[in-house]
C-alpha cells in the first residue's frame, strides 16, 4: 500500500514540505509506503482543453503532469498539499491537478484523497475547499483529521511550532492508513467498487 504526498509548493524544504512530512511520518509508522513528489520550479500550463489527453491517455505537455499520473495508477491514497496564495491554492498546483485530473482521473478514481494548506495567517479555508473538490467530481472518498488540514507559520521553524497544526497532520496521516487498510480488507472480501453508471451529459442551452 502506497500514498503519494504531492509538494504543490516552490520551496521543496518550506512550510508545505515540513506539514507532508509530518504526515509521512506517521503514514510509515502504519507500514505504508509513502514518496513526497515535489512538482517543481518550472512554469506548469494549464490546460488548454484541446483534447488530447482523451486520445493519448496522457497530457500532451509532457511534464512533471504525466510524471505523476504515472505513479499514481500503482497508488492508493493521495495527499496534495500547497502554500496559501491570495486566499487560494498555488497556481503551479492548481493547473497541475487541472490537467493530472482531466488527463489521468482514472488513475486516482476511488482511491483516498486529501489536501492540506499552509499559510502565514488567513485564507486557508478558503484554499482547502477549492482542493477538496478535485476529490469530491472524481469519485473519491476525502480523508479528514480532527481540524481542518492547515498548519501556520512564516518558515519551517514556525510551522514545527504550530503543535495543533503539527497534530491535525498526524491524525490526518493515522486516518489516510486506516481508510486504505479497509479498503484493502475490503477488497480481500469480494467488495468492489461500485460500477459506474454512464454518463448522462446534460447541457442547459438546446
Amino acid at each position: 500500500m502506497k500514498v503519494i504526498l504531492v509538494n504543490g509548493s516552490p520551496h521543496q524544504k518550506g512550510c508545505t514540505f515540513t506539514a507532508l512530512n509530518e504526515i509521512q511520518n506517521m503514514l510509515t509508522q502504519q507500514e505504508i509506503d509513502t514518496e513526497i513528489f515535489h512538482i517543481g520550479t518550472k512554469p506548469v500550463g494549464g490546460c488548454i482543453a484541446c483534447g488530447y489527453c482523451h486520445k493519448n491517455g496522457k497530457c500532451y505537455m509532457d511534464d512533471r503532469v504525466n510524471d505523476f499520473v504515472e505513479k499514481a495508477y500503482n497508488a492508493d491514497g493521495f495527499i496534495f498539499g500547497s502554500p496559501v496564495y491570495y486566499a487560494s491554492a498555488n497556481g503551479s498546483l492548481v493547473s497541475f491537478l487541472d490537467r493530472a485530473f482531466q488527463s489521468g482521473g482514472q488513475s486516482m478514481r476511488g482511491k483516498p484523497g486529501a489536501a492540506i494548506v499552509s499559510c502565514r495567517r488567513a485564507g486557508a479555508t478558503a484554499a482547502l475547499d477549492s482542493l477538496n473538490k478535485y476529490f469530491a467530481y472524481n469519485n473519491m472518498p476525502i480523508v479528514s483529521s480532527q481540524y481542518w488540514n492547515m498548519v501556520h507559520g512564516n518558515s519551517p521553524d514556525e510551522v514545527k511550532q504550530d503543535l495543533e497544526g503539527l497534530q491535525i497532520m498526524r491524525t490526518l496521516g493515522n486516518n489516510m492508513a486506516w481508510l486504505i487498510k479497509c479498503i484493502q480488507l475490503g477488497k480481500e472480501k469480494g467488495v468492489e467498487l461500485p460500477l459506474a453508471e454512464a454518463w448522462q451529459r446534460t447541457n442547459f442551452i438546446r
